[in-house]
């Protein structure tokens, strides 16, 4: 096995014991004897615990969104139909983490004692900042943090429906772009239709 592979396969049986367990319930020695590979062979890949959940979101979460950063800010968002834009590329980005996005959640004590932690507070600020209008009365500000939040909760809070995952995404998605299409005061825009962008093609 390639040692890609075994890295790629290190994270997922992590993840699923820290969805599991909790982050700090889960040792480096469990995911280990999981895996059926020794502690050292688990070393040569992640040093502590704390680096394989680094390399879990900086994979699967802040490398995608860092790029529909660069391209918001390639873009000027100041229309509507870019802000709209943004959300559609995001939520393409968290749909394929969502594991992840539900182990954030469930552990926010502990990524607040975390490096990743901060760093995941500061791309939400900066997408923040892209969606929102800079002099934004704070009705305005709360409806677009609440789109990004609406993003990520859906992912694990409509766990009991009988929506598949895509409905789910596609369900969050207009909501949050009504949120931001509300929020948004600037002139001269055309309101597109909803669904923009990245969820159509890449």
């Amino acid at each position: 096995m390639s040692r890609g592979n075994t890295r790629q396969r290190i994270q997922d049986v992590a993840l699923e014991l820290f969805a599991e367990r909790g982050y700090e319930k889960t040792s480096l020695r469990e995911i280990a004897e999981q895996l059926g590979v020794t502690k050292a062979a688990l070393y040569y890949h992640f040093k502590t615990k704390e680096d394989l959940v680094t390399s879990l979101f900086e994979d699967m979460v802040l490398g995608p969104a860092d790029e529909v950063i660069a391209w918001a800010k390639a873009h000027q968002p100041t229309r509507l139909e870019t802000k709209l834009e943004i959300l559609s590329r995001y939520s393409a980005c968290i749909s394929n983490a969502t594991p992840l996005v539900r182990f954030m959640h469930e552990n926010q004590a502990a990524l607040r004692d975390l490096t990743i932690g901060e760093q995941m507070k500061e791309r939400m600020l900066l997408l923040l900042g892209l969606i929102k209008d800079e002099d934004a009365a704070l009705t305005d500000q709360v409806r677009c943090s609440s789109a990004l939040f609406t993003m990520h909760s859906s992912l694990f809070a409509l766990e009991g429906t009988k929506a598949d995952p895509e409905e789910k995404r596609k369900a969050a998605l207009e909501v949050a772009q009504e949120l931001v299409t509300a929020a948004h005061h600037g002139s001269g825009d055309t309101p597109p239709g909803r669904e923009t962008g990245s969820a159509r093609h890449e």
